[in-house]
Parts: C-alpha cells; sequence; structure tokens
C-alpha cells in the first residue's frame, strides 16, 4: 500500500463521549463574599494589625459549585505574612459542618502586605486542599478510549494458561470477537482558591482535576477565574458580624513573638 504523505500514518484521535464540564468561575453569593472582608477588617481591630488567616469556602451539597459560606477553623499558626494548614485539620472541620454543607475550596488573606498573588506555599496548600475535596465535587465528565498496548482477546474455555500469558490486558468473551474498543469513565473534581487582602482586591484560581477510572490517569490544571456573584438573598446582620468577632479572637492565633529566622513567603 502506498501512502501520498506521512500525514495518513497519524494514529486516529481517541473517541470520547462528553457528559458534563468543571466549573469556569467561582460563583459566590454576596453574603459570602462579604464575610471574607468583614473577617480581615475584623482581624485588623482586634490584633491592631494584619495577620494572614485562612477559611473554606462552604456549599451546599446539592449545589457544589456555589460558594455560600465561609468557613473559618482554628487556625494553626498566624504570622503577618505567612499562613499554614494541614488535612488533618480540614477533616476535623468537615466533621463539625451540617451534613448537607461541603467544602469546595479555600480561601485565605495576605492581610496589608504588597503581594496580590499565590506564592508557591499557597499552591502547596492547594493541593493539600484538593486532595480533600477531590471526592466531595467530583464527577463524571466523559466516556474516552482507552488504548491498551498488547490486548489480548480470548474466547471462554477456549484458551490455554500460555494463550494467557500473552500481551499486557487479556480480553474473554463468550463468543470470538475480532475488534474490541474499550471506554473508560473520566471523572472531574474542582477546588476554589481565593486570596484576599486589605482594601477589598481579590485573586483566585480554580484547580481542575482528572482521573480515569481503569488507568488511573489523574491531570491536574489550574486556571485563574473571575469571581461572580449570585444573588441568593440578604448579606451579614449585625448579630451575625458581632457573632464574627468572637469566632476571629478564639480562632486566629497570631503568633506575636516570631522566630528570628522567619518563615519565607516564597
Amino acid at each position: 500500500m502506498r501512502f501520498k504523505n506521512l500525514a495518513q500514518l497519524k494514529r486516529a484521535e481517541p473517541t470520547e463521549v462528553t457528559f458534563s464540564t468543571l466549573p469556569q468561575v467561582i460563583q459566590i453569593t454576596p453574603y459570602a463574599k462579604q464575610k471574607a472582608f468583614i473577617i480581615c477588617d475584623t482581624v485588623d481591630v482586634v490584633f491592631g494589625q494584619d495577620y494572614e488567616w485562612y477559611g473554606y469556602t462552604l456549599a451546599d451539597s446539592a449545589n457544589p459549585e456555589l460558594i455560600i459560606d465561609i468557613g473559618l477553623p482554628n487556625n494553626d499558626l498566624n504570622l503577618h505574612d505567612y499562613a499554614t494548614l494541614g488535612p488533618a485539620r480540614i477533616a476535623e472541620f468537615q466533621e463539625q459542618l451540617p451534613h448537607h454543607l461541603i467544602i469546595n475550596g479555600w480561601i485565605h488573606s495576605h492581610g496589608s502586605l504588597d503581594y496580590r498573588h499565590f506564592s508557591t506555599t499557597d499552591e502547596e496548600n492547594h493541593r493539600t486542599v484538593l486532595d480533600f475535596v477531590a471526592a466531595r465535587t467530583r464527577r463524571p465528565l466523559a466516556k474516552r478510549e482507552m488504548t491498551i498496548e498488547g490486548l489480548t482477546l480470548l474466547v471462554k474455555d477456549r484458551f490455554t494458561d500460555g494463550d494467557l500469558a500473552h500481551g499486557s490486558v487479556a480480553l474473554i468473551t463468550d463468543a470470538p470477537i475480532r475488534e474490541v474498543k474499550i471506554m473508560e469513565t473520566v471523572y472531574g473534581s474542582f477546588c476554589y482558591c481565593v486570596v484576599v487582602g486589605s482594601g477589598g482586591w481579590h485573586e483566585q484560581v480554580i484547580l481542575h482535576q482528572e482521573r480515569a477510572a481503569l488507568s488511573s490517569r489523574v491531570r491536574v490544571a489550574s486556571q485563574a477565574a473571575q469571581i461572580v456573584e449570585v444573588d441568593a438573598g440578604a448579606g451579614m446582620t449585625p448579630a451575625e458580624m458581632e457573632a464574627l468577632q468572637e469566632e476571629v479572637r478564639t480562632k486566629i492565633r497570631p503568633n506575636l513573638n516570631p522566630p528570628v529566622e522567619r518563615m519565607e513567603r516564597m
């Protein structure tokens, strides 16, 4: 057989059928957005200066893409320019939530720092939170054709151990077949990551994770995203603001005597 050009030798693209997509923007209620900046202001008022703090973005399990509240956990350590978190703390906070609420991301403050981007430490925290929330935000995205090198087709009760030894994967059927296409489900998860600061600025990304059901291939991508306010009720009441102030007093734990060798942000 003759080929007119090498393009004819290219392998055909694998078949893929798409069912769903992951969020491309971050949806948030006015209540949740207001609460985030009130926490910033309250930290400054209560402690006399801006400290970084962290919390979790919360959603109803029936609508995981919409942030409806900001959850403030007991922060492990707060410095003027550093905040850290760990998986044990995330699990502890999730267990305390009402059953219909889930964590769909995290939020933290840079306070008055003149650094309006995510740091390398922040990016490590992104992955920590994604690992935890992935199961709660997971959905089937597509069926994708698998390419299996060394696929062996066998017929039930008509093969020997020697036949089974060939190839990397054996497909055993009840009737002879000559061609097979294997489609695996690709699941997608997401995690919102938001940083805010004094004066009302904010920056945010969405982490997307794709995991193939059979091959276990995992792909993680970070995408800059806009925050879109969704009109879903009123903002915070004076009573809620007062309760939040007390929550800040008890849950934000600034280190007033940081070590000489300070933890670096970058």
